[in-house]
């Protein structure tokens, strides 16, 4: 049976809400992010792939020895266990959404 959930019912970050798959019967996480100039997650890594959908603005991404700039419109995918990491490199806002091929977010953190 369809689910529909409030993204305002979603748990909230810093400059994103969070859906955690295994909480809503569903098989794959998401981040929605909405991010300030400067603003992105320090280096870290999943066991399974996670792949960044940009809506609006630009990142700089850093994917194991690739720096990748990626604009809306893009899509970057981070392997499953290689760090990774990404920077709101513009001028506006960062809209882009993660998703995890995991039901749960299980997340190695390498930088502090």
């Amino acid at each position: 049976m369809a689910r529909v959930l409030d993204r305002a019912d979603l748990a909230r970050g810093d400059n994103a809400d969070e859906f955690e798959g295994y909480l809503h019967g569903a098989t794959v996480s998401i981040i929605v992010v909405d991010a300030p100039p400067g603003d992105g997650p320090k280096l870290h890594r999943h066991p399974y792939e996670e792949v960044f959908v940009s809506h609006e603005g630009a990142a700089t991404f850093t994917v194991g020895d690739d720096v990748i700039e990626a604009a809306a419109g893009q899509i970057v995918v981070a392997p499953a266990s290689v760090p990774h990491k990404f920077v709101n490199a513009g001028a506006g806002r960062l809209r882009q959404t993660d998703i995890h091929a995991s039901d749960r977010f299980i997340t190695e953190w390498l930088e502090d």
